[in-house]
């Protein structure tokens, strides 16, 4: 057990190191396209969640080769290498003047071209990474818990409660890690960029410990089954189910690679008008070799599979529209923060972008207080082990972020009351004598409810051979998210240009406030889908 935990502290520091140097380059790149490239607010805008809904969808291409033939380690380290390539990229793009457009001169496409290419391939070094190293540090304890269950007994029962509840806080400890690294990632590595240069950046590095790892097998690919099994259905749709269940389909042998916690049982959701297992054999359900043909008959353990994925879809859909509400904290949070008093203890200046680490000591903060203040508290209340379930954590974290896009409106719209009063409307690189740390409140509030209780409830909900698609799926809501918030600014500028434009490159005469009201609204109605979702959800 020892040696579990000193290889996956390596494993951790791998992740750290790629969090730390995507959180200082992501934090400011609004700066650097705005500042440096000369590219216009809505344009960089949207380059920058295009770029993280990008990174967020090719966790999923990562999950799929994870599970089906590469296996979680291999994936992280095939991601290490892309994205040091792609950091490589982007240092020379900002330390070649040739890559770099000459002072108030937007980039040419050439130059732009170089970035996205660096960009893109740091999307697939953390494709590689983002889907498998949680799902990997989980694994470890998933080993240990096995082994336990095979003793039997009540102390075997015992000792897998404690498994699981190692593993729930290895979720917590793990966001508060990299949250550490992105702590000092948007202070140190922001202020290099801001004072000394763009140059600074740091790449991850894959960890050298593979004989310590536990590594489970791929279980081949788990879309291909999923395909296999619609196609199946489909084919069987007018049969009878039998009365008997235990005529319905298994094989203990076919899936065992994909069942090593054992098989699923059948389930009748979905089971009367949309997916059913194989009972009655018909013509072509077994090929001349013995074997059955997969595209016509499938067991109850892979039925079940898709059942499961299929359940946890519209609660895991509630997150793309909360990715999508927070796609602008490293674009307008941090153009608004530049026209602000930065001054800390009278002399010390902050960049704009340092502004988001008031998001990450929150999270931080939370982190480390919820195992030891909020647990105990909540299970007095609630009698659970956990304190709260992770639908309950989910819920919580969708609500507090509706508080924090309301308190962002109300200072955005102090903000330009402050400008209008000191004749600073049309001065859009003047400092509004407001200070900074009004913008505290609006990332304090955030907090990892939502966060960390999707991760969890994704990687518990999903079927074993699937867990890293099931990270995946986290990752998927995150991408979608930010295309989401491309989609809406894109729309509200059209629907707003022609009149009072919302979104200006000078956000004092914009209006931004209405901006932040109009995604208050819809994050409100996304609040009562999952809620009435949740309300009919069945584990």
């Amino acid at each position: 057990m020892q040696f579990l935990r000193f290889a996956d502290n390596f494993m951790a520091l791998n992740e750290i190191s790629h969090a730390f140097a995507t959180s200082g380059f992501n934090a400011n790149l609004i700066t650097y396209l705005t500042q440096q490239l000369h590219l216009p607010l809505v344009e960089a805008s949207n380059t920058l969640t295009n770029f993280s809904g990008t990174s967020s969808l090719t966790p999923v291409l990562g999950a799929l080769a994870a599970d089906s033939f590469a296996g979680r380690f291999w994936t992280i380290i095939a991601g290490s290498v892309f994205y040091q390539v792609g950091m490589v990229g982007l240092v020379a793009s900002a330390l070649l003047s040739p890559l770099r457009p000459p002072p108030c001169r937007r980039a040419s496409g050439w130059q732009l071209a170089v970035l996205y290419v660096s960009l893109l391939c740091t999307s697939l070094g953390s494709g590689g990474i983002l889907p498998c190293v949680v799902a990997f540090g989980a694994d470890q304890f998933e080993e240990q818990r096995r082994e336990k269950q095979q003793g039997g007994g009540a102390a075997a029962e015992a000792d897998v409660a404690a498994a699981a509840e190692r593993r729930r806080r290895y979720f917590n400890l793990f966001f508060l890690t990299v949250g550490s690294a992105m702590l000092l990632a948007l202070t140190v590595v922001v202020y290099i960029q801001e004072n000394v240069g763009w140059g600074g950046g740091s790449g991850s590095r894959p960890s050298p410990w593979y004989p310590l790892y536990v590594k489970l097998k791929p279980g081949g690919s788990p879309f291909t089954r999923l395909v296999q099994v619609a196609a199946a259905a489909f084919k069987k749709r007018n049969a009878a189910m039998p009365e008997d269940l235990g005529m319905l389909y298994q094989d203990v042998e076919l899936d065992k690679l994909i069942s090593s916690n054992g098989r699923l049982r059948h389930t009748n959701q979905l089971t009367r008008h949309v997916l059913r297992p194989g009972g009655d054999r018909d013509a072509g359900d077994i090929t001349l070799s013995g074997h059955p043909n997969l595209w016509r008959l499938s067991t109850v353990h892979r039925v079940e599979e898709l059942k499961s994925l299929v359940r946890l879809l519209p609660i895991w859909s509630a997150g793309i529209m909360l990715a999508a509400a927070g796609s602008h904290n490293y674009t307008f949070a941090v153009m608004q923060a530049r026209t602000l008093d930065r001054h800390v203890a009278g002399r010390l200046n902050i960049p704009p972008a340092t502004i988001s680490i008031f998001s990450t000591t929150s999270t931080l903060i939370t982190l480390a207080l919820y195992d030891r203040a909020f647990v105990p508290l909540a299970r007095r209340v609630t009698g659970l082990q956990s304190g709260v379930t992770y639908f309950q954590r989910i819920g919580i974290g969708l609500a507090i972020a509706i508080v924090s896009l309301a308190t962002t409106a109300l200072v955005e719209t102090k903000r330009r009351a402050a400008a209008a009063e000191h004749g600073l409307l049309d001065k859009p690189s003047a400092i509004v004598p407001l200070s900074v740390f009004w913008m505290v409140p609006q990332f304090a509030v955030r907090g990892v409810f939502s966060l960390v209780g999707n991760m969890e409830f994704l990687y518990d909900q999903a079927p074993e051979s699937m867990r890293s698609s099931a990270a995946a799926l986290f990752w998927l809501a995150a991408s979608l998210g930010n295309y989401t918030g491309t989609v809406l600014v894109t729309a509200v500028q059209r629907a707003t240009r022609r009149r009072a434009d919302w979104l200006q490159d000078n956000i004092n005469r914009g209006s931004l406030d209405n901006y932040y009201w109009l995604v208050t609204c819809i994050m409100v109605l996304n609040f009562g889908y999952y809620l009435l979702y949740f309300r009919f959800y069945t584990i």
